[in-house]
């Protein structure tokens, strides 16, 4: 039976652990192909090994380049905005998450960047019936991201059949509760709180075939302590650097990078703090580069100890 999420709590446990103890919730976990990769459940569950982890610093950091049209003189100006960003980033190996640039400006941005060297998260968030997730996938294989994101709300059967679709060189990631909510709003949309919506959806996304997930930091400390989805990449967006400070800030739930990676993150998404760095004398990063070159030390240095 599916997980219902709507019932039942108690004192530091989850609603969905109040009504689903570990073995149903390995239950449904079987229903799913989480358990393929791995000899027995109990494997699984307490598997520590984590997919990326021979990945260098460059490889763990995205750099989200989102641009407002109204902020830049109009669509145009937002693609020079990230392609201006990209040309500063040249050798970083560093990865640009595009959104609404790349819908505005169509899957051939995704070339346009790998011409300058850089892996590209197309941050698409598909949700849709599964036959049009399926063609989304088919119009993907011509310019391969690296990393393209769906929600994991769309359903098992339609990211399956994207997965499909996608080439083999294009990871998956499945985006949970977003780090603007709280759980209030998680409430008030999927009627729990973030933490059980998260499982639901994670469990809904890893059925469907996903190579990894996307999900705040809360959630990450929260799989890292209970040992699930162990097989899957764990990406986290909302990163906060320590000396970045913003007063109009609407991400809820955030981290520093290297608490992020001290959790088990595979990968960081960062924004803001990168995205808009100027000359200042707060001493903050001057400019792109040398924020992300600080956020590049951040994760060598929690790598290293």
């Amino acid at each position: 039976m599916p997980a219902r999420l709507l019932y039942g709590h108690r004192e530091g446990v989850s609603r969905c652990e109040a009504l689903f103890p570990q073995p149903v919730l390995l239950q449904t976990a079987r229903r799913s192909n989480f358990f393929s990769k791995h000899s027995s459940p109990f494997v699984a569950l307490m598997r520590l090994e984590r997919n990326g982890e021979h990945m260098n610093a460059s490889e763990r950091l995205i750099v989200a380049a989102d641009f407002s049209p109204k902020k830049c003189g109009g669509p145009m100006g937002a693609y020079g905005k990230v392609m201006e960003l990209a040309h500063a980033l040249r050798g970083t190996g560093v990865s640009l998450k595009v959104n609404s640039v790349l819908r505005a400006r169509g899957i051939e941005l995704i070339d346009e960047l790998h011409e300058l060297g850089l892996g590209v998260m197309a941050d698409f968030k598909l949700n849709d019936i599964s036959n049009t997730m399926e063609t989304d996938g088919e119009f993907l294989t011509y310019c391969k991201p690296e990393l393209l994101t769906v929600m994991a709300s769309a359903g098992a059967n339609g990211i399956r059949k994207l997965r499909a679709a996608l080439s083999p060189k294009t990871e998956l990631l499945g985006v949970t509760v977003f780090t603007s909510f709280n759980d209030a709003e998680s409430e008030r949309i999927y009627h729990a709180p973030c933490w059980d919506t998260f499982l639901q959806l994670a469990f809904t996304a890893e059925e469907g075939g996903v190579n990894g997930l996307v999900m705040s930091g809360d959630e990450l400390k929260k799989l890292q302590a209970r040992k699930i989805f162990g097989g899957l990449t764990w990406n986290i967006p909302a990163i906060r650097p320590a000396w970045y400070k913003d007063p109009k800030d609407d991400q809820l739930r955030v981290v520093t990078p290297a608490e992020a990676i001290t959790d088990g993150a595979t990968r960081i998404i960062v924004g803001r703090p990168i995205v808009g760095a100027k000359q200042n004398d707060l001493g903050q990063p001057q400019s792109p580069r040398e924020a992300v070159e600080w956020t590049l030390r951040e994760i060598e240095q929690t790598l290293a100890t």
